[in-house]
């Protein structure tokens, strides 16, 4: 047995042996055939890389992706062929040791190690060969789309002037969590556009976790399909099929799409709200999404009907940075041309107002002109007729015109136009446009109250589309380049039917200077240079005149208003400074005048015939120091009077009214005229003595009508008790001047509040101004006036604290309702030599504007700490060595409210 297992070993070891040597032989002896196919082989699978990496190119310019199998091949060939050429380039010196035909070496074991790499390589190219085919294919048919950018690119200036740090505020927005909605509001052309332009495309500069971001351009005819189809087209829905299905059908398919997704809606020009579910996209809040939301508008009330959870208003440029945007736009090349262009330039460029829009399409205008001339004339052009310059009409108002065609109704776009009748940059009082709202007809007055709201309505929503802007002390003001597209289509647009001429701030110095002012409706002189109204114009259709601020006229001819039978509306104020102004003879011709204001003016005396204005329904005669005479009749015969303003007239004269008029120190005679006064709803009354306020108290009607009591010296009055103010529910402002004798205003502080209850008394007080009280010493009255804007104190000697802390020992529970100053927007403080405190601890001040200190060297501490005013916009006006001896609660606050000092010192 073990003979025959040790012959069956030997015989198969004896064969792998053969089999192993005849293979040898085998390397060796087809070395040369095998170095020769290796080369053809090889040309075919360069042939093939070739054919594949054109299809991958072509393949890229597609912004399209090939498997990955196929890089790792075309990796492979090219490792083949590096090898495959090094045993090529040594295959001469190997076949020239070959020997018996090629069965045999001179160097056996070299040859077959090379005939051995040979043989493999060969194997390797014709693998690769074969793989070949396949990678070709998938550069064809199993093609994969690259991933798709976060956003869409959009075209935009590289730079976006002013507004950098309105766009890091958005982004910051963006990335936080409770975020979800963000609104953008602005008037047309401010860069609202633009800065979402840049928002959408610093998502390709910056990585963040969102998954994809859309745009959609909304504009005023809202279509929800128009939308679905930009998120359609940016998430790859739309097809012939998804274009056919209903609103419905593709909220929800794009709802689908992207609750599992971050993404960021970018939506422009948005008129009113979208309904964001009905377009399909997941809110932040429902489940596992966390959509964000960034649109623009031209109405800040779209970002509340949009719930938008953060509001930024784009607001016009700085007067730097639109200097620089206007500059890039121009160009150095013509403003280095001549060296009195710079200046004009810079004239040019405020005549913008801030607004990129205007800026830029003037600027372009004005990029090749290289002439002070040119310069001037255009100065010249935008300041008398600005729609006649190039660009600015069709580029600029039409606009800003899309927003006033999409006031609700003409009553409020005739409002609207009414205000471009006030010169550049001038602040309206509220009150003061309401009146002429109401005198024009443009409000229904049956009610007088509902009027005025409807009128504050009718600010609120130009305001809240932007073509109004809020200033303090209840004012609002136009800006220059929405006055001009006002004026355009008040004079131009709409010129038949609106007839308006504008010639306020022209420098008009006579009426005859006035081309073609016989045949308009509205006509506005103010700011003027006028003396003399001499001659009788015709104007049989005029129904308002402003002649406001012409303060050397000192002459109208007599009968200079004979022939106006329609004006409504007549406007005097702050005429005649240099000299006494006088009514002319002829006013009673008026019979249609609704509403007559000289206020401010120097006037003495009220003609007797203005008692023949018997559609009058509003006189206002605020500020006429000098008078001293009200004719009785002017007020028993005025029947139809519903607004009579007596603020602040005759303080400044000592004369005893006559028998025949209105007796307006005493209050007996006057209550009896104004009780008189069957519709009067608004009246404002200055009063000398304290027994006459007493007189007007004792009636309930009068008490309703009271908005604005100015009163005057007060004889030898020392204490007034300030809850009687509480009976005068309309009471807005409040003014004691020369009460020389007046040390308090008492309040019953023990009985102010009953328990658990807010004891505010004079809700509806907006000013308090004391002048000249020299032994008054505190106003602790005005913790219970939570309405409060302007305090204004003036030469109060004896003054040591505004809100005296020791009225409050008896009722310190009283004090834990109560935060006064919450409303406060301007505070001055002047002469008061012994002030000490204006409160004891540090106040919120959250709408506090302006504080101006003069002579208060004893104030050594104000009530702010770094919670005070978080916002720093306000501003701390008085002298430096004050500034610099006040104390802080600690270096923070010190720090905090450093950027707000602006000394007197010029």
């Amino acid at each position: 047995m073990g003979n025959i297992f040790q012959i069956t070993c030997d015989g198969a070891f004896f064969n792998r042996c053969l089999d192993c040597f005849l293979g040898k032989v085998a390397n060796t002896s087809k070395l040369q055939d095998n170095l020769v196919a290796l080369e053809t082989e090889l040309g075919k699978l360069i042939a093939a890389k070739n054919d594949v990496m054109m299809r991958v190119v072509n393949a890229e310019r597609q912004q399209l992706r090939t498997l990955d199998q196929v890089q790792v091949w075309l990796s492979r060939v090219e490792a083949v062929e590096t090898e495959a050429d090094e045993l090529k380039r040594h295959g001469s010196q190997e076949i020239d040791k070959l020997c018996v035909g090629g069965y045999c070496s001179k160097n056996c074991a070299s040859s077959y190690k090379f005939g051995k790499q040979v043989a493999k390589k060969l194997r390797d190219v014709q693998t690769l060969i074969d793989e070949g085919v396949f990678a070709a294919v998938a550069t064809e048919v199993v093609p994969e789309r690259a991933p798709e950018p976060v956003a869409d690119e959009r075209p935009t200036e590289p730079t976006i002037v002013g507004l950098q740090s309105q766009l890091e505020q958005v982004w910051r927005c963006l990335v936080e969590e409770s975020v979800g909605i963000i609104g953008l509001y602005g008037m047309g052309g401010v860069g609202k556009t633009t800065l979402l332009t840049h928002i959408n495309n610093k998502f390709l500069e910056s990585p963040t976790s969102f998954d994809c971001v859309i745009w959609a351009v909304v504009s005023k005819d809202l279509r929800l399909e128009k939308i679905q189809e930009d998120i359609g087209k940016k998430i790859g829905l739309v097809d012939d099929s998804w274009k056919s299905k209903s609103v419905e059908e593709k909220a929800l398919d794009i709802f689908r799409s992207l609750r599992e997704k971050r993404i960021v809606l970018l939506l422009d020009d948005i008129w009113e709200r979208v309904d964001l579910t009905k377009v399909g996209i997941p809110l932040s809040g429902q489940k596992n999404t966390t959509s964000k939301v960034v649109f623009t508008t031209r109405f800040v009330d779209v970002c509340g009907s949009m719930e938008a959870d953060k509001k930024f208003q784009v607001a016009c440029l700085s007067e730097e940075h639109a200097w620089e945007l206007f500059r890039k736009k121009v160009g150095e090349e013509t403003l280095e041309s001549d060296h009195d262009i710079v200046e004009l330039a810079q004239t040019v460029a405020k005549e913008c107002g801030g607004l990129p829009l205007a800026l830029i399409t003037i600027g372009r205008a004005m990029a090749f002109k290289k002439t002070a001339e040119e310069w001037s004339h255009a100065i010249d052009v935008l300041r008398t007729s600005a729609s006649e310059f190039a660009g600015l009409g069709e580029k600029v108002y039409r606009l800003l015109k899309f927003s006033y065609d999409s006031l609700q109704n003409e009553t409020i776009r005739s409002c609207f136009l009414y205000c471009c009748l006030y010169p550049e940059d001038y602040g309206i009082l509220k009150w003061d446009l309401i009146d002429c709202w109401i005198g024009e007809g443009f409000l229904e007055e049956s009610d007088r109250f509902s009027a005025e709201n409807q009128g504050y309505y009718i600010v609120g929503t130009l305001v809240h589309a932007c073509l109004l802007e809020e200033l303090e002390e209840d004012k609002v003001k136009m800006h220059d380049v929405v006055r001009d597209m006002a004026r355009w289509i008040a004079c131009e647009i709409e010129k038949e039917e609106r007839k308006f001429l504008v010639c306020a701030g022209a420098g008009v110095g006579a009426v005859s200077d006035v081309e073609g002012w016989e045949n308009v409706r509205r006509l506005s002189l103010m700011q003027n240079q006028i003396e003399i109204l001499s001659e009788v114009p015709t104007c049989p259709h005029l129904l308002t005149l402003f002649l406001d601020f012409n303060y050397k006229l000192e002459m109208m001819t007599d009968g200079f208003f004979q022939c106006m039978p329609s004006l409504k509306v007549l406007k005097m104020s702050n005429c005649g400074h240099v000299k006494v102004l006088k009514l002319p003879f002829g006013m009673s011709k008026l019979g249609s005048l609704q509403l007559l204001d000289i206020s401010h003016t120097g006037i003495r005396e009220l003609p007797e015939e203005l008692k023949l204005l018997v559609n009058l329904k509003c006189l206002n005669l605020r500020w006429t120091h000098m008078l001293n005479k009200i004719p009785r009749q002017l007020i028993s015969n005025s029947s139809w009077l519903r607004v009579l303003r007596m603020f602040a007239i005759g303080f400044e004269n000592s004369k005893e009214p006559s028998e025949d008029s209105v007796l307006i120190g005493g209050g007996e005679v006057l209550v009896h005229e104004l009780l008189g006064l069957k519709y009067l709803e608004v009246l404002e009354l200055t009063l000398r003595s304290y027994d006459a306020l007493q007189f007007f108290l004792s009636s309930n009607k009068l008490k309703n009508c009271i908005r604005s009591l100015f009163l005057n010296k007060l004889g030898d009055t020392k204490s007034i008790h300030a809850t009687a103010f509480a009976d005068l529910k309309h009471l807005n402002e409040l003014c004691i001047r020369s009460a020389v004798e007046l040390e308090e205003l008492k309040v019953a502080y023990t009985e102010m509040a009953p328990k658990g209850s807010e004891p505010f008394a004079f809700r509806s007080l907006h000013r308090v101004t004391m002048e000249r009280c020299h032994k008054l010493k505190d106003l602790t009255f005005l913790v219970f006036a939570p309405s409060l804007k302007s305090l204004s104190l003036y030469g109060c000697n004896a003054m040591e604290e505004i809100i005296s802390v020791g009225k409050f020992a008896e009722t310190p529970e009283v004090m834990g309702h109560i935060s006064p100053f919450g409303n406060l927007q301007t505070l001055y403080l002047t002469d008061l030599p012994e002030l000490k405190s204006i409160y004891w601890k540090p106040l919120p001040f959250t709408h506090l504007k302006e504080m101006t200190v003069h002579g208060c060297n004893q104030l050594k501490k104000l009530p702010l700490d770094s919670n005070s005013a978080t916002e720093r916009k306000f501003v701390i006006r008085g002298y430096t060595l004050w500034w610099n001896r006040l104390q802080w609660e600690d270096e923070a606050t010190q720090i905090a409210f450093r950027s707000c000092f602006q000394s007197h010192e010029i």
